[in-house]
């Protein structure tokens, strides 16, 4: 029998809630975000989920998860949005697969693979209205007379854009952005393609832009609880947001230590004291950041931070002089904080990160326990 050295906990009961609270404030559609193994959180669970609690459609980054999903008999609309040219566009076609377009390139490849296939591709043309990563740029004016001539064979749904500073409502650009969108919509309608969809607004924009909600709203890091920025629009829980990862690990060893010892690979710490110390059995091939300085875990209800570097598979941690914690035991990497322990914010600070990337980098060798929607 296995036992688990490492388990990621996620209450699929705290996703449902989140999705419910985004729809909510959004008052259109909303699509799910679950690229990346949904941030960490597992694809198929976080998706089914999400679709239960009222999301109409799901996003993803790669063919290969929007595939995973229809495997999985999943049946609800998937936009797929970074397919390089040589992707595998007919077989996106053949899965019912909603592909985006952000270049004449790829466009002209869609067009080929519905034309083998003998079914219009369902396409959401992708335009850059200010962040300068994907989309239409230098090629708009060519792409919208191109398709202003023809496009019998795809199905124009949507058109979308990205803000590149959501998370910072009051700077100017995201007005720039929002200006450009509706500038870049208008050009299509001109030339007769009226999408039916059109879609800008992320996370933050979800939560505190009514104005960039159009009829579809794409929601990533608040569907698993999490703030899009703490600084600027709040904690999850003024947001009404609850977290939905839990991240804990097995004490290896415990032992005493007198004062002065030095920890850890390049012996960059100290103990200050005669203390106890505990090695957590996760390390950075799991995706604890080996950067990290601050945090820590917790342990029998008290914080224990971080002593020197984080290892390959393991860290050491300074449970205090009093410690009664034993090899073994659990300890809380990150939770929602409501125990008093660290959260994947504090983490994410601790790593001069984001908590994103906290969560997303979870590897497989940790295994998803998963706490069922309550009903």
């Amino acid at each position: 029998m296995m036992i688990n050295r490492a388990e990621a906990e996620v209450d699929l009961s705290a996703i449902a809630s989140n999705v419910k609270r985004i729809r909510a404030i959004a008052g259109v559609p909303v699509m799910a975000v679950v690229k990346a193994n949904a941030y960490g959180h597992g694809l198929v669970p976080t998706a089914e989920t999400a679709l239960a609690a009222g999301a109409q459609w799901l996003g993803v980054a790669l063919l290969e998860e929007a595939l995973a999903l229809r495997s999985a008999g999943i049946t609800a609309p998937i936009l797929c949005w970074l397919n390089p040219p040589g992707s595998d566009f007919l077989g996106a076609i053949r899965a019912d697969i909603d592909l985006a377009v952000p270049s004449i390139q790829i466009y002209e490849e869609i067009v080929l693979a519905s034309q083998i296939a003998g079914r219009a591709a369902r396409i959401h043309i992708e335009v850059d209205t200010g962040m300068t990563r994907g989309g239409f740029l230098d090629e708009w004016e060519p792409f919208v007379e191109l398709i202003g001539k023809s496009h019998d064979d795809v199905e124009i749904v949507g058109i979308f854009s990205h803000f590149a500073r959501a998370d910072e409502p009051r700077v100017e650009q995201n007005a720039q952005q929002l200006k450009r969108f509706t500038e870049m919509s208008d050009d299509l309608n001109r030339v007769g393609v009226e999408p039916a969809l059109h879609h800008l607004a992320n996370s933050a924009a979800t939560l505190v832009d009514a104005s960039s909600h159009f009829d579809l709203v794409r929601v990533g890091i608040a569907t698993y609880g999490l703030t899009p920025d703490r600084e600027n629009l709040g904690s999850s829980q003024s947001l009404g947001l609850r977290p939905a990862m839990t991240l804990r690990a097995k004490l290896h060893l415990v032992k005493k230590v007198p004062a002065h010892s030095y920890v850890g690979y390049g012996a960059t710490a100290q103990t200050e004291r005669d203390t106890v110390i505990g090695v957590v059995a996760i390390g950075y091939a799991d995706g604890i950041p080996r950067i990290a300085t601050g945090a820590g875990v917790l342990s029998h209800g008290k914080k224990a931070p971080i002593l020197g570097r984080v290892s390959m598979d393991q860290f050491v941690v300074d449970l205090g002089p009093a410690s009664q914690a034993k090899a073994g035991e659990w300890v809380t990497i990150f939770s929602s904080g409501e125990d008093g322990g660290y959260t994947a914010d504090d983490w994410s600070v601790a790593s001069q990160s984001i908590n994103y990337e906290i969560v997303t980098r979870i590897g497989e060798r940790v295994p998803r326990v998963y706490l069922q929607v309550t009903r």
